[in-house]
C-alpha cells in the first residue's frame, strides 16, 4: 500500500550547496583538468541545472579558482598538517616525503602545471596560485625552522631551504607529464629527499624511515608538486 505521505525534498543550505559545487567542480580538475570545469559540465556531474551553478558562481572562472584551491589546500593539509600529533620535525618531514611520492599522487602534479599555465589568461586563478604556493612555503619553512630549534636540523636559511626543497619537487613534477618514463627511476623519484638531507644537513637514508601509505581513497592519485615560493 503506497504511503499516503509525500516525499519532501531536503533543500540544502546555500553553504552547503556551495561546497558540494566545489568538491564537484574539484573532481573535474583533477581527473579532466582546469580548462572542462564549465557550469554546464559541473551542472551534469551534480545533475542539477546550469541556472544553480551560476547562482552561486555567475562567472566560470571563479568556480575554476576555487576548484583549484580547494584541491591543492586539501592536499596540503593531508601532506603536512599544521597539527603534527606529537611527531618530531624529522618524522613529520619524512612523513611528507613518503606521501609526497610515487605514482598515486601524480595527478594533483598536473593540477598544478595546469594551473600555473592557465593563470597567465586567468586572473583569479593566478591570484589563488599565488595563495597556494605561498601557503606551501610557510608551512614548509615552519617545519623546518622548527627542526632548528629542535637541534634536528641545521641551516642558516630556513626560507631558502624551503625554495629549494619545493623547486625540486616542482621539477619532479614537471617531469610526470614526460613521455619517457624517467621520473619513474628510483634516483629521480628521490631527489626531494636527497635535496632535503643535503640542505638540512642530514645522514643520508634518514627521511626514507617512513614507508608511504596506501590511500585507496584518493581518486586518480595526488602530489604536491608545483608549490615554489
Amino acid at each position: 500500500m503506497p504511503s499516503s505521505v509525500p516525499n519532501k525534498r531536503i533543500r540544502k543550505s546555500p553553504a552547503a550547496r556551495r561546497a558540494e559545487i566545489v568538491a564537484a567542480a574539484a573532481s573535474v580538475a583533477l581527473t579532466e583538468g582546469l580548462e572542462c570545469i564549465t557550469l554546464r559540465r559541473v551542472a551534469d556531474e551534480l545533475g542539477v541545472r546550469p541556472g544553480l551553478i551560476s547562482h552561486y558562481f555567475p562567472a566560470a572562472d571563479d568556480l575554476v579558482a576555487e576548484a583549484y584551491g580547494a584541491a591543492v589546500g586539501s592536499e596540503l593539509d593531508e601532506l603536512l598538517p599544521a597539527d603534527r600529533c606529537g611527531a618530531t620535525p624529522t618524522r613529520h618531514l619524512a612523513r611528507f616525503f613518503a606521501r609526497a611520492s610515487g605514482e598515486a599522487y601524480d595527478d594533483i602534479s598536473r593540477l598544478w602545471l595546469n594551473a600555473r599555465h592557465l593563470s597567465r589568461y586567468r586572473p583569479a586563478l593566478r591570484e589563488r596560485v599565488g595563495v597556494q604556493e605561498n601557503a606551501w612555503r610557510d608551512r614548509l619553512e615552519a617545519l623546518i625552522r622548527d627542526g632548528v630549534d629542535a637541534g634536528e636540523f641545521r641551516t642558516g636559511d630556513p626560507l631558502v631551504t624551503a625554495v629549494q626543497i619545493l623547486v625540486v619537487l616542482d621539477g619532479l613534477g614537471m617531469l610526470v607529464n614526460g613521455a619517457d618514463g624517467g621520473e619513474d627511476l628510483p634516483v629521480v623519484r628521490r631527489l626531494p629527499i636527497a635535496t632535503a638531507e643535503r640542505e638540512l644537513g642530514l645522514p643520508v637514508g634518514t627521511l626514507d624511515a617512513v614507508p608511504a601509505p596506501v590511500r585507496a581513497d584518493a581518486p586518480g592519485g595526488r602530489s604536491p608538486s608545483g608549490r615554489t615560493g
